[in-house]
């Protein structure tokens, strides 16, 4: 397993590749149906194209190497989040080909919540799978050391605040 590395300018960063699946006709309703199966640590070995793990006509698994996950001071918040839900995960957002709808691709992977929020915002489909141990204790080292709580600003009693301002 490739550990995670310190680039050049001392950016947290690993390699990974997303794991996805396609289901052929799942309901009467769907002609495909696609979801993320896994994110793994990248290796040498998988290459630098997409292919296919698995085929037997109603499923197909296609490993997608080379994903890049770099650690941002500004998003340790999002880190937060995610690190507290409990469960961990990887974030991946994926794209349908308009002319192909039988093609999907992974677009990019994340760790932070909030980065997945403005995502799901853009109405981009989203997928989330379990983050590892080992990774998720790499986040959190990361996260302990840089991320900062907003402080809590005292809020003033309503009674001293105007009528007319107050919410």
């Amino acid at each position: 397993m490739q550990e995670p590395v310190a680039a050049a300018e001392s950016r947290p960063q690993i390699t990974v590749a997303v794991v996805m699946e396609r289901e052929t006709a799942p309901n009467r309703y769907e002609d495909w149906r696609f979801r993320i199966v896994d994110v793994v640590p990248n290796e040498a070995a998988f290459g630098t194209a997409p292919r296919v793990l698995r085929d037997d006509g109603q499923l197909q698994r296609t490993l997608h190497p080379g994903f890049v996950l770099a650690l941002y001071r500004d998003q340790a918040d999002g880190y937060h989040l995610n690190l507290e839900s409990g469960s961990p995960v990887w974030f991946v957002v994926w794209r349908i080909d308009d002319e192909d709808p039988a093609r999907a691709w992974p677009e990019t992977v994340s760790v932070s919540y909030t980065e997945a929020g403005r995502w799901l915002d853009a109405q981009e489909r989203v997928d989330n799978v379990p983050l590892d141990a080992t990774l998720a204790t790499w986040l959190q080292a990361y996260t302990d050391a840089h991320y900062r709580p907003e402080p809590k600003k005292r809020r003033r009693p309503q009674s001293f605040v105007a009528p007319e301002d107050r919410r």
